[in-house]
């Protein structure tokens, strides 16, 4: 990568990099001081749509890292923001919590469930049969699938939860109609986080636990990419891929003296 421009902007992944079950991995917070102090921009990305960065910047406060709400993008910003390219002043008919439904009433957006443009999911810990149906009846009358993210599973203390992928999937089998995902690793989330802070993809990093996802969404969106093992791949999985990252570290800590 030597022909590569120095990284001047970073892009994070939150679950597995910065944080594991609650707990901040170690060197975490040096990370992100660092990086405060150098002045460069960088945003802490989640596929989670549940929160919203203000949520989630009180979440990481209490940990100990000190991410600004700018400094925080998430799939249901990603999503509002296209659907706000889309079709301004649209319609939809939402299945997420507050993260994703303040998203949509920022961009100018009515929610409803009579004759929406759109069916939006997004996570939740309380899907409910009744809305799911909703949203099957409302896609067969011509409503758009739009999902913020591919997530099949998330993370719990207690093991892994059904996560939007599985829903949408359930939703797809009733319609055949298939969402189109906003999150990673649609390398759509990375270019318009790129944008909200300014910064170019050919000097700047993605890092992530995910090959799938962060990886992925990294390399399709023109960045350097570096995988950390303190989440879910395994060092022993990343040859399964047609890809690679720019570099592998054994966590957030040893990119610490990149900034």
């Amino acid at each position: 990568m030597a022909d590569r421009k120095p990284i001047e902007s970073w892009l994070t992944d939150m679950d597995g990099v910065l944080i594991h079950e609650g707990v901040p991995i170690p060197g975490a917070d040096a990370f992100i001081k660092k990086l405060r102090d150098s002045g460069k921009p960088f945003l802490v990305l989640t596929n989670n749509s549940i929160y919203t960065p203000r949520d989630l910047h009180a979440r990481l406060n209490r940990m100990g890292l000190e991410v600004p709400i700018e400094n925080i993008w998430t799939s249901a910003l990603a999503t509002a923001q296209f659907l706000g390219d889309q079709r301004p002043s649209g319609s939809a008919y939402v299945i997420g919590e507050a993260g994703l439904t303040t998203a949509l009433h920022d961009i100018g957006y009515i929610l409803t469930d009579h004759d929406p443009d759109y069916v939006v999911l997004g996570e939740t810990r309380t899907y409910s049969f009744e809305a799911m149906t909703k949203a099957v009846r409302l896609i067969n009358a011509g409503a758009r699938f739009i999902c913020t993210n591919p997530d099949e599973t998330g993370p719990s203390t207690e093991g892994p939860l059904p996560a939007t992928g599985a829903v949408a999937a359930l939703i797809t089998k009733a319609t055949g109609k298939q969402p189109y995902f906003a999150g990673k690793p649609n390398p759509l989330m990375m270019r318009t986080g790129l944008n909200a802070i300014g910064a170019h993809s050919e000097s700047s990093a993605m890092i992530g636990d995910r090959m799938d996802t962060d990886v992925l969404a990294g390399i399709e969106a023109g960045m350097q990419t570096f995988l950390v093992l303190t989440g879910l791949t395994r060092p022993e999985q990343i040859e399964n891929f047609p890809y690679r990252p720019s570099k592998v570290v054994d966590s957030i800590a040893d990119l610490v003296d990149r900034i």
